[in-house]
């Protein structure tokens, strides 16, 4: 079964946090992802940039319009994303509790829908 995690950062409180804080825990980051993609748990991970280099689409009166940054004004935003393969809830939670971005942000496991299964 698959997991999207999704990991939320406080906007506030993560632009407080020191830039070589920020180094070390992408370098801890990386290595814990290395580790879970050779058990065969980790499909992706991807840190996103900061959402005001985001781009919102909506169709309005049929016609699609972009609005720059995020889609709302936001107190969280999301700073990025793991998928996990697992057999079920309790050992993609096992697998998340070791990341080290759990020290400054929190992350949202949520089950895949798969069509092909029906699950």
């Amino acid at each position: 079964m698959k997991f999207l995690c999704q990991v939320w950062f406080d906007s506030e409180k993560s632009n407080l946090v020191p830039q070589e804080e920020w180094e070390a825990l992408t370098q801890e980051c990386i290595v814990s992802d290395e580790l879970w993609r050779e058990r065969g748990f980790l499909q992706v991970a991807l840190a996103l940039r900061e959402p005001a280099s985001a781009v919102t689409l909506r169709i309005r009166n049929g016609t699609t319009v972009a609005t720059d940054g995020p889609f709302a004004e936001i107190k969280e935003h999301l700073g990025g994303f793991v998928l996990l393969e697992a057999r079920d809830m309790e050992v993609a939670k096992s697998i998340v509790s070791t990341f080290p971005i759990l020290k400054y942000a929190s992350v949202e496991i949520r089950p895949a829908y798969s069509i092909k299964d029906g699950e």
